[in-house]
């Protein structure tokens, strides 16, 4: 997809959720790629569940978030891009608006995190500057997975923001972000389960954060389907 393309789905993101919000307390967006993720359709697809109740891991979030802000009196989300843009080593790819990382908690061997640099609570407050940039570091980021195996990488990504519903609730402690799980290991083929130790004691890393994100920065933002298309057109223009 083009940037203009996958703004188009931003903005589509942020209007289900300005509607869906106006009645339901929490609106989760998520999308799910990939046959390794139990995906019945071989496209990446959207989906939209909206609930009364804030979902487990939203409250925890919440929680936790509300808690940091009462402590310290800032955001903890804002905190935590501040700490990547000084450290740089978990940055994967950013622009003028966004980042996208390698959290240091993060479980899956290459799971990310894509966050705003100012502010922002929820979809429908971003500016068109800042959706556009979201289709760029959204393309960026996707490309490079691709082209970590050279293959489609399947993945499930969500977006957790404020609360909604029509209540006056303050939501000051959140942050805008995403999430991307994706299952691969160490190849396209390899996937990793999260089985034994790691389901009856902890789950265990298979790389650094850092090494994850070192491996993604060091692959190209021009998708391998397209390189072998050029190659492919220049060869046979000789």
């Amino acid at each position: 997809m083009t940037e203009t393309e996958i703004r188009s789905v931003i903005d589509e993101w942020s209007a289900q959720i300005l509607e869906l919000g106006k009645t339901f307390k929490w609106v989760q967006l998520f999308e799910n790629k990939g046959q390794a993720m139990g995906c019945s359709n071989p496209h990446p697809h959207c989906q939209v569940w909206a609930t009364s109740f804030l979902p487990n891991t939203a409250a925890r979030k919440d929680a936790a978030q509300k808690e940091y802000l009462a402590k310290h009196g800032k955001n903890l989300l804002v905190d935590y891009v501040a700490l990547e843009l000084k450290e740089k080593s978990r940055i994967v790819c950013e622009n003028e608006h966004w980042i996208a990382v390698v959290p240091f908690w993060a479980l899956w061997p290459y799971e990310t995190m894509v966050l705003p640099k100012r502010h922002v609570l929820r979809f429908p407050d971003l500016t068109d500057a800042e959706r556009d940039a979201l289709a760029n570091i959204t393309k960026r980021l996707l490309c490079r997975y691709d082209n970590l195996f050279g293959t489609s990488f399947p993945y499930s990504m969500g977006w957790h923001g404020a609360p909604t519903g029509p209540e006056e609730v303050d939501c000051s402690h959140w942050q805008l972000h995403a999430i991307y799980y994706p299952p691969l290991l160490r190849s396209a083929s390899v996937k990793k389960f999260m089985v034994g130790y790691e389901m009856h004691a902890e789950a265990q890393r298979d790389l650094t954060a850092e090494q994850a994100a070192e491996k993604l920065r060091a692959c190209s933002e021009e998708h391998y389907h397209a390189v072998a298309l050029a190659t492919a057109a220049a060869a046979a223009a000789e």
